[in-house]
């Protein structure tokens, strides 16, 4: 299936995300914990799709989703967040992520967000 980057700052949400891919049948290539190395490892591993949390310290999932379309425009990211989709683009008018998950999310939900891009 698909090669996914998991981006969070909580590695107990990473494994959450994880878990839920790899019983989907996808292969998770690679995981960071902030938006700069989020941007260094999606141009070293080329995912298929990128789940990204927007709060993180350093860069922001915001920033480093508007670095990494700079470097891919086709970039598949799925924004994960307490903040839902409305609210994130009333705060952040650049958010261009190509699907929205609000936390707390549903294994079913992460799966079909992930399939709807592949």
């Amino acid at each position: 299936m698909a090669k996914i980057m998991i981006v969070d700052d909580s590695k107990f949400m990473r494994g959450i995300i994880r878990a839920a891919l790899e019983e989907g049948g996808h292969t998770v290539i690679a995981e960071a914990e902030n938006g700069n190395d989020a941007v260094e490892f999606y141009k070293q591993h080329k995912p298929d799709v990128v789940t990204m949390d927007v709060t993180m310290w350093g860069k922001d999932g915001v920033e480093a989703l508007e670095d990494i379309t700079k470097f891919d425009a086709d970039a598949k990211i799925i924004m994960v967040s307490a903040l839902n989709e409305t609210t994130m683009k009333g705060t952040r008018t650049s958010v261009n992520a190509k699907a929205y998950l609000t936390k707390p999310f549903t294994k079913e939900q992460l799966l079909s967000a992930v399939n709807s891009l592949i």
